[in-house]
Order: C-alpha cells, then sequence, then structure tokens
C-alpha cells in the first residue's frame, strides 16, 4: 500500500494535474490540508472515502494516519495546496515514512507563483529585464531563514521576486527590497489566487504597503520585479526569422540541415 502525496493546485479545483485527479479517485482514505485545499477537491474521492482534514493535526497524529491506512491495506491521497516541491512539509512526513518502511510516491501540482502570473497575463522572464524568478519567503514562526538567503541578496541579482507566507511582514520586505529594487519597481499583491474571490493588487515598492488593505493577511503572493510592468523589451531570439534551430534550419551547413531531411 502507498501514500500517495499530490500538489492539489492553488485553489481552482481543475487546476489539477489528470494523475492527481485519478489517484485521489482510486484511494479509500484521503489526508487533506483544509486550510488550504478547496474542498471541491475531495469531489473526486470515491463513494465512502475516509476523508480526514489534516489542518489541526500535529505530525504525530498524520503519521498514524498513514500506518493505520496500510495496515488496513488501504492507500492514502495526502493532499497539499499548490506544489509539493516548496513548503509542503512534505520531506519530513516522507523522512517518518521510510523510517516506518510505507512506499510513497509524489504527484506535482500547479504553484501558487504560476497562477499568479497566469491572473496577471505577466511573464516573469523578459528578455533583456529578468531571466531569472526566485522563490522565497521571509522569517517565520514555524521556519527561519538561512543565513545568506536575504531578500537584500536576492534583490541584487534584480531577478524577479515570488514571496511567499511574508504578507504580514509586507513593510519590513518592502525596506530590504527597496535599496536594489528601487522604489518605483512594479509589485503584484495576488490574494488567493485562482480561488472565487481572488484580489489583485498592482502597485510598487513605495506604494505596496498602503495600497494593500488590511483585511489581506493570508494566501497572498508577493511578486516583485520589472518583468510586470515592461513593454519595452527585447524579443525572444527562439522566433526570430533567422534563428538556425532544429526545426527551422537556416542553411545547407546548418547543424540541423541534415536531421531535418530525414523521414520526417
Amino acid at each position: 500500500m502507498t501514500v500517495h502525496f499530490i500538489g492539489a493546485g492553488p485553489g481552482a479545483p481543475d487546476l489539477l494535474t489528470l494523475r492527481g485527479r485519478d489517484i485521489i479517485a482510486s484511494c479509500p482514505v484521503c489526508l487533506y490540508a483544509g486550510s488550504l485545499v478547496p474542498e471541491a477537491v475531495l469531489g473526486h474521492c470515491p463513494e465512502g472515502a475516509r476523508i480526514v482534514n489534516t489542518a489541526p493535526m500535529d505530525l504525530d497524529a498524520i503519521i498514524a494516519e498513514c500506518e493505520a491506512a496500510t495496515k488496513a491495506g488501504q492507500d492514502v491521497a495526502r493532499l497539499h495546496s499548490g506544489d509539493l516541491s516548496v513548503w509542503s512539509a512534505m520531506g519530513e512526513q516522507i523522512r517518518r515514512l521510510k523510517a516506518l518502511d510505507i512506499p510513497y510516491s509524489v504527484t506535482p501540482g500547479v504553484p501558487s507563483f504560476s497562477a499568479a502570473a497566469a491572473s496577471l497575463g505577466a511573464e516573469l522572464t523578459l528578455p533583456g529585464v529578468a531571466q531569472s524568478v526566485i522563490l522565497t519567503r521571509t522569517p517565520g514562526r514555524a521556519t527561519s531563514m538561512p543565513d545568506g538567503e536575504t531578500l537584500a541578496n536576492f534583490g541584487a541579482t534584480g531577478a524577479t521576486l515570488a514571496l511567499h507566507l511574508s504578507i504580514g511582514n509586507l513593510a519590513r520586505s518592502v525596506e530590504e527590497m527597496a535599496p536594489n529594487y528601487g522604489e518605483d519597481c512594479p509589485v503584484a499583491v495576488v490574494y488567493r489566487a485562482s480561488w472565487p474571490d481572488e484580489r489583485i493588487i498592482h502597485s510598487t515598492l513605495a506604494t505596496v504597503v498602503e495600497d494593500t488593505p488590511p483585511e489581506v493577511t493570508r494566501t497572498a503572493l508577493i511578486l516583485v520585479g520589472r518583468a510586470l510592468a515592461q513593454a519595452d523589451f527585447g524579443e525572444s531570439r527562439l522566433y526570430a526569422a533567422d534563428y538556425d534551430r532544429r526545426y527551422r534550419p537556416q542553411t545547407a551547413d546548418s547543424p540541423w540541415s541534415e536531421w531535418s531531411h530525414g523521414d520526417d
């Protein structure tokens, strides 16, 4: 029997992979992070499934549920919001499962920064503006930040920042980012990306603190960078008419020319 970790996406119940949906439908036990995973996703659970909201549970209790299901010969769908590769607490659960010799699998999900960028209609990496996206957070009660992982250090790169779990530290974050990005740098606060009550605040580092309503206190992503409001940027060479590429070789001497004359 297997514990299946599944990224349940940013909020909209249809932003779920087909694989994730099918695994949920096959598992007689479902553990879900109720504070962030929408109940509509649970509609994929089979009839009669044991559905457990893990929001009020500690790690020992969650692992006990997994162990009990395994002993009963039941697969478990373990749902976390967004994607499991960042800030999901999956790592500590997997470590416990390994110690108990319980098999597991991981199915990725749509991350919140992708959903936020989609809501903005924005590409976070524009030629000549930014070619990197840094996913980070600020220190909190649950987890501190390692030395060197500071907003000032990240800001020195000029990369687009996707700041998670930090809306409560907005004012302090602005103070750390402004010296490198400039107070006129574009900022977007996306509250509950892809949920029905999604809200977007367009601002700059100079005004984002006063522009963000006090009720926006959780589940808000802060995006910072020049790529968010840049109309004057170069075009990618990828689609340039004279760009030599595998599917569009430009000359007979192209390294792709021989390949392009194959059976295809």
